[in-house]
């Protein structure tokens, strides 16, 4: 069968969430994983013995191990643009000649960053990151996350083309110290492009000599790099395969690197090799990224949800839901199938999300009472780094795990504004601790759950032609004689900008 029904998946006849429980004592140990430092309970999801079995069906009839294959063997697994995905390469994961090339930008990167650290580039003390989408959101989500005890160099992520971003981003930095990372896979960029204008002139006035000497130059087309104006030794080049949103793994970590150190760079790489390793070569149901598969598509085929949310309890994960954002909705937000058929049905739902018991204080109203039902994801750490007692960390965690069981019990009242429904899905990814490794575990984790759920919606998630006509508009309406094919509403915005 080479074009499956989801009818026996979307006609499950799914049961609460209690009675689940109480029918099967082993229920938790068959729907939870230890990996990696993680631990994975999706207990609480709607799957069941008879679900899983149709997902194991539906894997099978997608050539589900031939997809997976080929994303570690060099397979064209972006037909749109004929290319394999070479982002597990840059972990080891790779083919042969992908895992050479990977190297091979790996060993130019660190030189580089020892040159950094000898003080080849007098001496630097910020680090201004200029990228946008996936040249930015993973860089930023690892500094973020492991840079709090100190990072060793300022480093300032900037991805906005609003002016009041690029102020905020260098603010507080020393032009004489700092030094330029811009980020882009074809360096045509107009965001990055324009961003890094402003940075050469921002150096320019506080009198840098040679402000083309402080900047390094991260892309897949290295040509125009040279072209634009930045030396061959300052460019670091990573492979057209390597997709902005699967980039951190790359010389787009860069900035992460010198932040960080390499040793810490390295344990990023080796806990995604990690589960590059299990997703490859595990069963099924032992298999962490396709049972967080069979869930998501459970909640989007069966329930019906369009949307789904994760809650990180823990600060610095904050952003975590931005990330996955990107990651999710960009690869999978897709209306045709990898050969260009319509879809039928949902593929990729809403991803949103926000932080520990803030949210709770904002969206978790709709969550509990709401007329929508929200699978919720939530993701927390049992070690805590900061310095107070432990207070803090019990309190966060307890309020994490009371959130899922209150979504699933729900509590009856006479009274309509006080009863809670319940029977309301949630999953919980546990880590034992917030390290390098263990966060380059986790972002594989996602990275792969996202190809899952590709793979069995038959959809291609490697590319993005989505995000393209808008940026040719924008192009476009800034030329006078285009502007005039533009609806009367559009004209007028930008008469009344004074544009």
């Amino acid at each position: 069968m080479t074009n499956p029904s989801w009818g026996p998946i979307a006609g499950h006849d799914l049961q609460p969430l209690a009675r689940l429980f109480a029918d099967d004592p082993e229920r938790l140990s068959r729907l939870s994983l230890t990996l990696g430092g993680m631990y994975f309970d999706w207990s609480k999801t709607p799957l069941d013995e008879a679900l899983l079995g149709k997902f194991e069906a539906l894997a099978e009839a997608r050539n589900f191990t031939a997809a997976r294959e080929a994303l570690f063997t060099g397979g064209i697994v972006n037909p749109s643009e004929g290319r394999p995905a070479a982002h597990v390469a840059e972990r080891g994961s790779g083919d042969t000649e992908a895992n050479a090339l990977a190297a091979t930008g790996h060993a130019r990167m660190r030189a580089l960053v020892d040159a950094i650290e000898a003080e080849a580039f007098g001496d630097v003390t910020g680090v201004l990151h200029i990228g946008i989408g996936g040249s930015a959101l993973g860089p930023d989500l690892v500094i973020d996350a492991l840079g709090r005890d100190g990072a060793r160099y300022d480093v300032r992520i900037l991805s906005n083309i609003d002016g009041q971003a690029f102020e905020d981003a260098v603010a507080g930095l020393d032009p004489a110290t700092t030094i330029i990372a811009a980020v882009s896979k074809t360096f045509t960029t107009i965001e990055t492009l324009t961003n890094l204008s402003a940075a050469l002139g921002w150096l320019v006035e506080a009198g840098v000599e040679d402000p083309f000497g402080r900047v390094i130059a991260i892309t897949a087309a290295p040509d125009m790099a040279v072209e634009y104006g930045i030396d061959q030794t300052r460019i670091l080049p990573f492979g057209e395969g390597v997709g902005g949103r699967y980039s951190l793994w790359s010389t787009v970590g860069f900035s992460i690197a010198l932040a960080l150190g390499w040793p810490a760079f390295e344990e990023l790489l080796e806990g995604a090799a990690e589960i590059d390793r299990h997703f490859r070569f595990s069963a099924p149901r032992a298999n962490a990224p396709l049972m967080a598969a069979f869930a998501d598509l459970t909640a989007t085929h069966v329930l019906g949800c369009q949307t789904r949310a994760t809650f990180a309890y823990d600060e610095r994960l904050r952003l975590l839901p931005s990330y996955l954002q990107q990651l999710e909705m960009e690869s999978n937000g897709k209306s045709v199938t990898a050969d260009g058929a319509p879809v039928s049905g949902m593929t990729a739902p809403v991803t949103w999300g926000g932080v520990g018991t803030d949210a709770q204080h904002a969206v978790f109203q709709l969550l509990h009472q709401g007329k929508v039902t929200v699978p919720v994801e939530f993701v927390t750490c049992i070690e805590q780094e900061d310095g107070l007692d432990d207070t803090h960390h019990r309190q966060l965690l307890l309020n994490a795990f009371a959130q899922g069981a209150a979504l699933m019990t729900g509590k009856a009242s006479d009274d309509g504004a006080r009863a809670y429904p319940g029977n309301r899905p949630s999953s919980t990814i546990l880590l034992d601790r917030l390290d390098p490794r263990t966060l380059g575990a986790l972002l594989a984790f996602y990275e792969h759950r996202t190809f899952a759920n590709a793979v069995l919606l038959g959809i291609n998630p490697f590319d993005q032609y989505g995000v393209e006509l808008g940026k040719q508009m924008a192009k476009a309406i800034d030329d006078p004689a285009e502007r005039a094919k533009f609806d009367p509403s559009t004209r007028a915005l930008i008469e009344r900008a004074g544009l």
